[in-house]
Formats: C-alpha cells, sequence, structure tokens
C-alpha cells in the first residue's frame, strides 16, 4: 500500500536521499520519493510500514530476553510492541515517547527489563532508526541521509529554553539514527500544503492538527499560484499551540472512571475526632501517564502501596490497586480508558471491562462523564485557535476554511467546540493520521529536490 503525493513543481536531483517523518506522540509516518520520481516530477509516497498501514504506533517493546543485534536490544515496534505486550511477552513497553523532549528524562537511563538499562534518548533514535530502514526496505535508495522532521508549534508551552532543548534533543535522535541533514517544519504548517492541494483559488486556512501530545494551530495563505514556492514565510500568518491533546484526554478519562475504582478520590476510614482524609493520589497519576506507569512497579513503590492499606476505608480498593501494581496492569489499565475515549468520541456511553484485575468487574462510562472530564482541556485548546486567529490580525470570519488533521479530531465535541467560532468556514477533515507526513514530504520534495 501506498499513498501517493502530488509532485510539486520544482526540480533538480538526489531524490533517493531524502525523506520526511511525521514523529507524533501516538503515530508515526515516513514519506520518500516515488519510484516514478524524476528530477522533473519530484513525487512522494507514504512508505507503508507495517501490513496494510501507512502508520505505524510509536510504540516500542523491549524484551527482557534476548541478544543485542547490530541494531541494538531486542524490541518489537509498532503494533507489534502492543501485541507483545497484551500478550504477556517479559519486558517493557515504551509509548508516547515524543511527550519525553523538553522534560529532564531525555538525558536519563530506564530500566527495560532483564537488568539492562537504556537511555530515552536512545530509545527516540532506535524508532527514528527503525523508519529510515522501513524507508530503505521500501525501495529509498541509501543513504537516505536528508530528512525533513515535523515538530509541534511547541513541545513546551511557555518555556522557550526548554522548547529548544527539545527540538535539539530530536534533532540528535535524528543524527544517531543515521540522518545527517536534519531540517524542521511545523506539522500544522505541513498540514496546511497536504490542504493546498484540494484548493482552486487562494484561500485564508486555520489548520487544527489535534494530535496525541500537542494541539496546534495555523493561520496559513494557501493557493493554486503558490504552491510551488519554497519560501512560504509570508504565507504563514500565525502559529500557535498548547501541550494538551489525546494523552491528557486518555489520563483524564481514566481518572474520572477507571482509577476510581481503585480508590482514586475515595476516603480513609473515620477515626475519632478527626475527619475522613483523602487516599493520596499520587500514584493513581502515575497510572494515568504512560510514560510514568512503570515507576510504580519498582519494589520500594510497591512494599509502600501495601502498606498504605490502612489509608483506604474501602480495602476492596487498595486489594484492586494491589492487583494491578503487582501483576504490572497499568498499561493495560491506561488502554481500557483510552478504547473507552474513542467508544464515546462520537456520542453516546460504553462499558470498560475490568475483568483482568477482578472477574465480574466492570464500569460504565457515559458520555456525559467524559465531557465532564474533557471540559477544561477543549476549553483551553478552543482558546488557543482563539488566540491564533487574533495573532494573524483576523476576525473569525475572515477564515475561509478549518482544516482538521490528528487523530484526537475524531472527537465529535472538540470538533464542534472549535468550529463553532468560525459558522463561515468550509470544515475539510483531512487524513487523521496521514496528512502531516503527506505535507512533511511535499516540503522536503522542494527543500531537497532542487
Amino acid at each position: 500500500m501506498s499513498s501517493n503525493i502530488p509532485a510539486p513543481a520544482s526540480s533538480s536531483a538526489h531524490l533517493a536521499s531524502f525523506c520526511a517523518i511525521d514523529f507524533g506522540t501516538s503515530n508515526s509516518a515516513i514519506a520518500i520519493p516515488r519510484k516514478d520520481s524524476s528530477d522533473a516530477h519530484p513525487g512522494m509516497a507514504l512508505v507503508e510500514l507495517e501490513p496494510g498501514h501507512l502508520t505505524m504506533p510509536t510504540a516500542v517493546f523491549y524484551f527482557a530476553e534476548g541478544r543485542h543485534d547490530a541494531d541494538g536490544p531486542p524490541r518489537a515496534f509498532g503494533r507489534a510492541a502492543v501485541a507483545a505486550y497484551i500478550e504477556g511477552s517479559d519486558g517493557r513497553l515504551m509509548r508516547s515517547m515524543k511527550s519525553i523532549l523538553g522534560s529532564g528524562l531525555i538525558d536519563q537511563t530506564t530500566d527495560v527489563g532483564g537488568g539492562r538499562g537504556v537511555k530515552y534518548a536512545d530509545i527516540l533514535a532506535g524508532y527514528l532508526k527503525r523508519l529510515r530502514n522501513k524507508a530503505l526496505a521500501a525501495g529509498a535508495a541509501a543513504p537516505l541521509n536528508k530528512v525533513v522532521l515535523g515538530r509541534p508549534v511547541f513541545f513546551v508551552d511557555g518555556e522557550p529554553a526548554r522548547d529548544a532543548a527539545a527540538q535539539q534533543s530530536l534533532e540528535a535522535a535524528a543524527h544517531a539514527a543515521g540522518f545527517e541533514e536534519v531540517h524542521f517544519q511545523f506539522e500544522p504548517i505541513a498540514a496546511a500544503f497536504d490542504f493546498e492541494h484540494q484548493c482552486d483559488s487562494e484561500q485564508i486556512v486555520l489548520v487544527a492538527d489535534i494530535g496525541g501530545g500537542t494541539s496546534d494551530f495555523s493561520v496559513v495563505r494557501v493557493g493554486p499560484q503558490r504552491m510551488s514556492r519554497l519560501d512560504r514565510r509570508d504565507d504563514i500568518l500565525a502559529n500557535h499551540g498548547v501541550h494538551i491533546a489525546g494523552t491528557d484526554f486518555d489520563r483524564h478519562v481514566e481518572l474520572a472512571s477507571v482509577l476510581r475504582e481503585f480508590g482514586y478520590g475515595s476516603y480513609g476510614p473515620e477515626r475519632p475526632g478527626a475527619p475522613a482524609r483523602e487516599v493520596p493520589s499520587g500514584v493513581y497519576f502515575d497510572l494515568a501517564t504512560w510514560h510514568l506507569i512503570n515507576t510504580v512497579y519498582s519494589p520500594g513503590r510497591v512494599a509502600e502501596l501495601r502498606n498504605m492499606r490502612s489509608f483506604y476505608g474501602n480495602l476492596q480498593h487498595h486489594k484492586r490497586l494491589m492487583t494491578v501494581v503487582e501483576d504490572h496492569l497499568g498499561h493495560e489499565l491506561a488502554a481500557r480508558a483510552e478504547g473507552a475515549k474513542i467508544a464515546v468520541s462520537g456520542g453516546g456511553d460504553t462499558v470498560i471491562d475490568l475483568s483482568v484485575v477482578e472477574t465480574g468487574l466492570q464500569i460504565e462510562l457515559t458520555e456525559a462523564v467524559a465531557v465532564a472530564a474533557l471540559d477544561a482541556d477543549i476549553g483551553r485548546i478552543v482558546q488557543a485557535g482563539r488566540e491564533t486567529v487574533a495573532m494573524a490580525g483576523l476576525r473569525p470570519d475572515q477564515i475561509n476554511a478549518l482544516y482538521f488533521t490528528g487523530g484526537s479530531t475524531g472527537l465529535r465535541l472538540l470538533a464542534e467546540r472549535i468550529a463553532a467560532d468560525y459558522p463561515q468556514a468550509i470544515h475539510v477533515r483531512g487524513d487523521r493520521f496521514a496528512s502531516v507526513a503527506t505535507g512533511l514530504g511535499l516540503h522536503a520534495a522542494r527543500l531537497f529536490a532542487r
């Protein structure tokens, strides 16, 4: 399977030595020059990363057993990584790796099982190298040493130094993966380039790129007469974003539903002369955050939680919590919460099966509960869109089109809340998982095929 990207008007050589990568919080994709490309027609195509799929979950599973090979420790990537975890293989699943960028974790070493430790920076590099190898196997000729990487408008909100450090860390990971020349493009700008090929006249588009880790907005002037221009800086009227998106939605849904069955928000026993105290919440926030889940499995943490039994008014909550930490079921709970969010995203209710922890345990997640859990985050995202339009010096009625991309735009309430501010704009939905990669490919062809 491949997805062809129209060829830009520019021309030159070295078509086989570059690619474009959308390294996403939840899913990733890579675009390379098409096999029928020429100097005059440097078209691009998305690579089939897994059978039948042009995107691959941004996930790595490190097996506790097995020998290192030339590419590093024994690992599985993408859907195979998730499958290894679900099947109970001994090891560690890493997801939402992009969220590590800009944090102090990037230079730290984490335990991946079997007595092995791996630096987070090496985990990122290993995943990017996997994408590069997939591209080479799909027909991209070596050395494939030039890349355009997508990046959110902000890796870190309101902290320019940390944001710059995040990009530097991603660039270093790309170099470690074998890329010598690394360029960046804002992800919502790339999505605007994808939208541009659908335009038959000049338009002002507000791109809403709501992914797994960030919600990014850009106001971009697009049109058929502008597609061949490499320098599009004067067409980018504004870009802005917030570090809130799908993984935050998952966390809030899990805290509002699943983890309440394990003691989150509950109280301890009443004691003479003193009111009941709320159960400490730290473990629950860690269980609801993918890259922190493994921290609750350390022997010291497990012992600490075991000794907190007297803190619980409902001892069944504590028993369930200990089953989760002792049997390493944190990622399973997070996955169930994510699935429930997706199930109610279009409206309606769902039932979350938690029998993996306790026979017969299940809870209902209603759309109303999910909406209440996500309301504050959705409000901040909608406000970021408004601020972006204002930064461009425009009124909402001057936006000609809204272009939605990113996996989290499938959340009905979110898309409706954003669209309500721009009633005169047409609403266009791109490929939620591939629009950014497509646009990055277009930009790479313009940049490198010169």
